[in-house]
């Protein structure tokens, strides 16, 4: 499956601070019909995801309902997001 979107950014800071975007909610109830198939046992779905020319592998994770996709610093620095 392969979705495209944009969002803002957001940051949640924690004991380590961590970006994400949330995954619209059109692309989220896709992900639902194949999240058995694909994800673990605790919510996750392993993922390639693309920024520009970067591609990083990550998880999407559970979220009220939703899905948030998490930005690695080395992706999201050099694009100032």
């Amino acid at each position: 499956m392969e979705l495209a979107f944009a969002g803002p950014v957001v940051e949640w800071r924690g004991p380590a601070p961590y970006c994400f975007v949330a995954v619209p909610d059109a692309e989220c109830s896709d992900i639902r019909d194949v999240a058995t198939a694909a994800g673990y046992g605790w919510g996750v779905i392993p993922v390639e995801a693309t920024i520009g020319a970067t591609a990083f592998s990550t998880f999407l994770f559970p979220a009220d309902g939703g899905c948030l996709l998490p930005l690695k610093t080395a992706v999201r620095r050099p694009l100032e997001l």
